[in-house]
């Protein structure tokens, strides 16, 4: 009886963390647009009158708090990454009314100014007011030395291709290209997960322990994959959120603590790195901080994700082959 009263209430949590992932999603993607508690208590299917409380219950911050921190979050993004943006327009596009508004906001959130924040070169204000160097960003005194990468042109594509070679000695390959459109199911997580790879395991059992029986996991077309949503030098850790995810057909059907999102199709740069756990920093190290700003391209405000090509266990020395994919447009 005991047992089955657990199952029950896991399944009600469950059902509460995927509809209020639901609006988390839909946050993401409309920080310019109407977020109001109407429209959101919508999108979970609660109430008005309970929804702020259910809110904080799973999330641990207010609607109010985690909309606002993700609008300065995805502002500090812009201003770092898209040098060409005034601050105006920035504002305007991460959904404040003005830029008295945000210049407000971002003050309070990040202890300087959105100019200086711009201005004060890869040691930035960051973690809600805590100075960080970003580990894959140039340090300001002569910066990382990531080594040269040569570039070449394929022929038969006309894309551009990246070689550099990393500590480990293996020779990576990086090249910007078009991804298609991929729906996706996906187990969130919540917090801190950098250098824990005993934690992505536990998640995708999870994710794998449902889609078994429903006959998703459908080899080679089947892809699995992570989404980061948030940057690590900005973003405290225990806010940091990240979908571990497999692609599935657009028409599956979710329910509970499994969710659905679309990765839309867009330009990606794409480096295939063959690496222990221990050296998945080095890679994002690569691509951030020693490709992207010698490539001719910035970010876009997509999340970033990555793209697993083997079962670390099958690999001889253990090594994950991984596809590191960060959205990218013209500088």
């Amino acid at each position: 009886m005991a047992n089955s009263e657990d199952a029950r209430k896991q399944a009600l949590r469950a059902e509460y963390v995927g509809r209020i992932n639901r609006v988390m999603d839909y946050v993401e993607t409309h920080l310019d647009g109407d977020l109001s508690l109407a429209a959101l208590a919508h999108v979970a299917s609660f109430s008005e009158f309970h929804f702020h409380r259910v809110f904080r219950g799973v999330v641990g911050e207010t609607l109010n708090q985690f909309i606002q921190r993700r609008r300065v979050e995805k502002a500090a993004g812009f201003l770092i990454g898209n040098p060409a943006m005034s601050v105006t327009e920035i504002a305007l596009n991460c959904g404040f009314s003005g830029s008295a508004a945000f210049a407000r906001a971002f003050k309070d959130a990040f202890g300087v100014s959105a100019s200086e924040f711009r201005n004060s070169g890869r040691a930035v204000q960051s973690k809600i007011g805590k100075t960080n160097s970003n580990p894959w960003e140039p340090d300001g005194k002569g910066g990382k030395d990531f080594g040269p990468f040569s570039c070449t042109i394929d022929l038969t594509t006309g894309n551009q291709l990246w070689r550099y070679a990393m500590k480990n000695k293996r020779e990576v390959q990086i090249e910007v290209k078009e991804l298609p459109e991929m729906s996706i199911a996906y187990v969130r997580h919540i917090g801190a997960y950098q250098g824990n790879p005993a934690l992505f395991e536990r998640l995708f059992g999870r994710l794998c322990g449902w889609a078994g029986p429903r006959g998703l996991i459908r080899p080679p077309q089947t892809q699995f994959l992570c989404v980061y949503y948030d940057d690590p030098g900005v973003t405290e850790d225990q806010k940091l959120r990240v979908d571990v995810a497999m692609t599935v057909p657009k028409d599956t059907q979710v329910s509970g603590e499994v969710g659905k999102n679309t990765i839309p199709a867009g330009k990606y740069a794409i480096g295939r790195f063959e690496v222990s756990s221990q050296e998945f920093e080095e890679a994002w190290g690569t691509v951030m901080g020693g490709w992207l700003p010698q490539s001719g391209y910035q970010c876009d405000d997509r999340p970033c994700i990555e793209i697993y090509r083997n079962d670390p266990k099958q690999h001889p020395e253990g090594r994950c082959v991984v596809d590191i994919c960060v959205p990218v447009k013209p500088l």
